[in-house]
C-alpha cells in the first residue's frame, strides 16, 4: 500500500510538473503569435522563452520603465511570463489611453492579491467597468465626498488635526517620526467620517499609529511583490508563493474591526427611532443598502469594500505625500519661509488654520502639487486592461494586454518642464494645471473615467494638515542627521528613509495647543 501511494504521488508531481511546462510553453505560443498576428505592436526588448523580460526587471519599476523607454520610445512592450504588457511614458500616448480610448481601457489589471482584499473586487479599484462599479462610484463621488457631505464633517476632520498638534506641542523638543503622525492623522480623519471612531488611546498615540500603519504596509507590500499568480494566471489558484493566503490573513485583521463595527451600527440602527438622522458615512451606506428601489442594489461586500478602499487607498498615500512634502520643504529654506510667510498674511499668529483659510494660499497649493509631480504617490498608476484589441499611436494593443501609464516619468518630461529634477513650487503659480487629469503632462491622481475618487478628500487632508503643521510649528532634522528624499519603489511610492523631525511651536499664544 505504502508503494502505491508513493508511486500515486510522484505520478502526480511528475504530471503536475508537465503539465505547468505545457501550460507554459503554450502561454508563450500564444503570445509569440499575437506578436507575429499583430505585427504592428510596440517595440520592446527581446525575451526569454516561457518567462519574457521577467529576470531582467529592476526593483525601482518605475525607474527602470523609464529607461527603457528612452530606448524604444513613449510606447513600448514586454513579455512579462504569460502577460503582454505595454508601457506609456507621454502625455500624448497617455492621452490615447486613458482619454480618447477611455471606455476600451477602463478595466484595471489588478494583482490577483487585491480580489482577495476587496471581497471579490466589490470596490471601485477592482469592480469591471460597468453597472456595479458605477453605482459604486456614484455612491462615493456623489453622495459620500460630495461638497455638502464633506463639509458636514469638517469639525471632525478639525478635531483629529487639532489633536495632531496637541500631541507634537506635547513632544516640543524631541524628535518626532513625520509619517507616522501624519498617518494616525489622516486613519483617524478617515475612521471618524466613516464610522465615528478614531484609533487613537490617550498616550498609546504613537504606538497605535505605527502598529496600524504596519498592517497597511503589510498590506500595499504585499500587492507590490512580484506574484507567479500574476505573470501565470492559469497558475493563480494553486497560490505558489502564498502571496494570496498571506494577503488573507491580512485582510483579516481588518475584516473582524469591520464586522464589530458594522454588528454594532446595525443593532443600534435597530435600537433608535427612524427620525434620527444618519451621523456618518456607514449610516448612510446602511440606508442605501436597505433601499429597496436601487436598480443596483448595494451589498455588504461592497460596503466592505468602500470601507477598505477609503481606510487602506486614502490612508498611506497622503501620509506619504504629506511626508515628501514635509522632507522637501525641511531641504528648501526659502520655500518654508515663503509658505509661513503665507499663512501668517492669512491666519496669523494668533489664530489657527481652518479649512476656510486654504483657498486663500495659493502657494501652499503649488508646493502640495509640485510634491505630487516629482514623487507621484502611484507612479505607475494601477494598470488597465483593453476590452479589445485597438490600436494606439498607431501601434496594436492585444484585447487583455496589461497597460501601465508611468505617470513619474510624464511629469519628469524635460520637454514638458524645465528643470524637471527641480523642487520649483512656483512653476504652478500661474500653470492651468489641478488634479483632474485634464492636462496628460500631469495626472497624479490618474484621468479619465478610473481618475482616482477620492481627489476631493485627498485635497482637503493634505492642504489642511500640512498648513497646519507648518503654521503651528518650526521643524529641523536631529543634530547629526541628513535628511534624506530618496524613494522606496512599491505599489505605493515611500521614502526610503523615514523622516524625523524635532517641532518648536511658533504661534504667540500657548493657549491655541491645548
Amino acid at each position: 500500500m505504502d508503494c502505491i501511494s508513493h508511486w500515486d504521488t510522484s505520478t502526480l508531481v511528475f504530471l503536475g510538473f508537465w503539465g505547468i511546462i505545457i501550460f507554459s510553453v503554450s502561454w508563450y505560443a500564444r503570445l509569440y503569435f499575437i506578436k507575429h498576428l499583430h505585427c504592428n505592436t510596440p517595440p520592446g526588448p527581446p525575451g526569454l522563452p516561457l518567462i519574457g523580460n521577467l529576470l531582467s526587471l529592476g526593483p525601482e519599476l518605475h525607474k527602470h520603465f523609464t529607461s527603457l523607454s528612452q530606448t524604444y520610445g513613449p510606447i513600448f512592450s514586454l513579455k512579462l511570463g504569460a502577460k503582454y504588457c505595454v508601457v506609456v511614458s507621454s502625455p500624448s500616448m497617455a492621452h490615447l489611453v486613458l482619454r480618447d480610448h477611455d471606455v476600451i481601457f477602463a478595466n484595471h489589471d489588478v494583482p490577483v492579491a487585491i480580489t482577495e482584499a476587496t471581497y471579490g473586487a466589490s470596490d471601485i479599484l477592482c469592480a469591471p467597468y460597468g453597472s456595479d462599479w458605477r453605482m459604486l462610484r456614484k455612491v462615493f463621488v456623489q453622495y459620500m465626498l460630495s461638497n455638502s457631505c464633506l463639509g458636514s464633517v469638517y469639525l471632525l476632520r478639525r478635531k483629529e488635526v487639532r489633536k495632531t498638534v496637541g500631541y507634537l506641542y506635547s513632544r516640543v523638543g524631541s524628535p518626532v517620526v513625520i509619517g507616522e503622525q501624519m498617518f494616525l492623522t489622516v486613519l483617524n480623519v478617515m475612521t471618524s467620517m466613516i464610522w465615528g471612531g478614531t484609533v487613537e488611546e490617550g498616550h498609546e498615540r504613537a504606538i497605535v499609529g505605527a502598529e496600524f500603519r504596519k498592517v497597511v504596509a503589510d498590506f500595499t507590500e504585499l500587492l507590490g511583490k512580484p506574484n507567479v499568480s500574476d505573470f501565470f494566471p492559469g497558475l493563480a489558484k494553486f497560490g505558489l508563493q502564498g502571496v494570496e493566503k498571506k494577503m488573507g490573513l491580512v485582510v483579516q485583521r481588518f475584516d473582524q474591526i469591520f464586522e464589530k463595527i458594522l454588528k454594532q451600527r446595525l443593532k443600534m440602527k435597530q435600537e433608535r427611532s427612524n427620525e434620527d438622522e444618519s451621523k456618518d458615512f456607514l449610516d448612510f451606506l446602511l440606508k442605501l443598502k436597505d433601499d429597496q428601489n436601487s436598480k443596483v442594489p448595494l451589498t455588504m461586500a461592497h460596503i466592505k469594500g468602500l470601507l477598505m478602499d477609503m481606510v487602506v487607498g486614502g490612508t498611506d498615500t497622503s501620509a506619504n505625500t504629506m511626508e515628501f512634502a514635509m522632507a522637501e520643504i525641511m531641504s528648501n529654506s526659502d520655500v518654508m519661509k515663503r509658505i509661513q510667510q503665507e499663512l501668517d498674511g492669512v491666519v496669523g499668529q494668533d489664530n489657527m488654520v481652518e479649512e476656510s483659510h486654504i483657498h486663500k494660499l495659493p502657494y501652499l497649493l503649488a508646493v502640495v502639487k509640485e510634491t505630487m509631480r516629482l514623487h507621484p504617490v502611484v507612479p505607475l498608476l494601477v494598470p488597465h486592461c483593453p476590452s479589445e484589441t485597438t490600436v494606439v499611436g498607431g501601434y496594436t494593443i492585444p484585447k487583455g494586454s496589461r497597460v501601465f501609464v508611468n505617470v513619474w516619468a510624464i511629469q519628469r518630461d524635460p520637454s514638458v518642464y524645465h528643470n524637471p529634477l527641480k523642487f520649483d513650487p512656483s512653476r504652478f503659480l500661474d500653470s492651468h494645471l489641478d488634479f483632474r487629469g485634464n492636462d496628460l503632462s500631469y495626472l497624479p491622481f490618474g484621468s479619465g473615467r478610473r481618475i482616482c475618487a477620492g481627489i476631493s478628500l485627498a485635497e482637503k487632508n493634505l492642504l489642511y494638515s500640512l498648513a497646519t503643521m507648518i503654521h503651528s510649528f518650526n521643524w529641523k532634522v536631529p543634530q547629526g542627521q541628513k535628511l534624506d528624499i530618496s524613494e522606496k519603489f512599491s505599489i505605493v511610492l515611500k521614502k526610503k528613509t523615514p523622516l524625523v523631525a524635532i517641532p518648536t511651536p511658533r504661534l504667540s499664544n500657548p493657549a491655541l495647543y491645548e
